[in-house]
């Protein structure tokens, strides 16, 4: 799994710096105005308008090779592992403290608390000025 998620970002990485390079190679719109000053395109790699459908056509496949890798990068990064628990249930087992044994040897209980009268804790309007348990 960790094999794959590289691959695809080294072929992310390595398409991105191919549709910058492309987009540097590519004459723009105002290019044609260089041809009146003597920087015409006749004597260019791929002749007059050749450079300009390779290399659109080039870009675009750099681009939709990006946008898969993309894809697969955010379908892997959202793909969750089924975990049974949280962290706090993989800790190994904690052993209790013995309890201290009481003094008088009686079996001790611990202490409840009376509860409170019925009118003792009401405030006004008649609700309990207590907080639940």
């Amino acid at each position: 799994m960790n094999t794959l998620f590289t691959f695809i970002v080294v072929i992310q990485v390595l398409s991105a710096l191919l549709i910058i390079g492309l987009v540097l190679l590519q004459h723009g719109k105002g290019a044609d105005m260089g041809a009146a000053f003597g920087s015409g395109a006749s004597g260019s790699l791929f002749g007059a308008s050749g450079s300009s459908n390779f290399l659109s056509k080039s870009t675009g496949v750099a681009a939709a090779v990006f946008f898969g890798a993309t894809l697969a990068l955010a379908y892997l990064g959202n793909r969750h592992s089924a975990v049974s628990g949280g962290i706090m249930e993989n800790l190994p087992p904690v052993s209790a403290p013995a309890a201290p044994a009481s003094a008088g040897g009686k079996n001790a209980a611990p202490a409840q608390k009376a509860a409170p009268a019925a009118g003792s804790a009401t405030g006004a309007g008649g609700q309990s000025s207590e907080i639940p348990k």
